[in-house]
């Protein structure tokens, strides 16, 4: 999960591994069952902390759950940045961001079944893989390597297809190595539509891959 500055004191360390354990708990959830109506006591339990702890960290089980999602978006953009160090090419970020993406569903799936049920209202978040998103579309569209006119619309189309290949892999688990494929066509279609000539887009979606641990 994504990590901060350690605590300075021991009581400010048992508070931040507090709210860890009940964050956890409720990604947990999250991704099992996708239900946020667990009692407070339930979401303790899991996480193995006193009830009143709860409300020292959090007004109220929204709080949480909202945490959650946002924890888990926020290591979701961790693990992609982690892969694409040394791509400067935006248009081989974004291929790559979609590729790896397909794999995490895999590797990380609890990830991938919290961003199904909950990526649409994230898109344009803050935090998470959308922010960096932008980012890169922003420099393409400097760099003259996209020809879109509106980056807010080019991200809103992005994530939207990012979503569906999600729901595709995770309903679709026999895909297997087509999986691959799936992502690398989505990924030519986004760059395509991104203002990269076709044959370029092809290419760029079919390059070799850092491979996820």
């Amino acid at each position: 999960m994504p990590t901060s500055a350690p605590p300075g004191n021991r009581f400010e360390r048992r508070r931040a591994e507090t709210r860890h354990a009940l964050v956890r708990a409720a990604r947990q959830l999250l991704a099992e069952t996708g239900d946020t109506s667990a009692s407070i006591q339930t979401i303790a339990d899991r996480a193995d902390v006193g009830f009143g702890s709860f409300y020292n960290h959090f007004e109220s089980k929204t709080d949480l759950f909202d945490a959650a999602v946002s924890d888990a978006l926020e290591e979701f953009g961790q693990v992609i940045d982690e892969r694409v160090q040394g791509i400067d090419d935006p248009a081989e970020l974004v291929a790559a961001g979609f590729r790896l993406t397909g794999r995490m569903v895999d590797s990380h799936p609890e990830l991938m079944r919290i961003l199904r049920d909950h990526g649409l209202a994230h898109i344009h978040s803050e935090r998470g893989l959308a922010p960096r998103a932008l980012r890169d579309i922003q420099h393409g569209m400097a760099s003259g390597r996209f020809t879109c006119a509106d980056p807010t619309m080019a991200l809103s189309a992005m994530g939207g297809t990012l979503l569906s290949l999600v729901a595709l892999r995770l309903a679709r688990p026999d895909l297997d190595g087509d999986g691959d494929e799936a992502a690398s066509n989505l990924a030519e279609m986004v760059l395509r539509m991104l203002g990269v000539p076709a044959g370029e887009s092809h290419d760029i979606a079919r390059r070799p891959l850092p491979g996820l641990a």
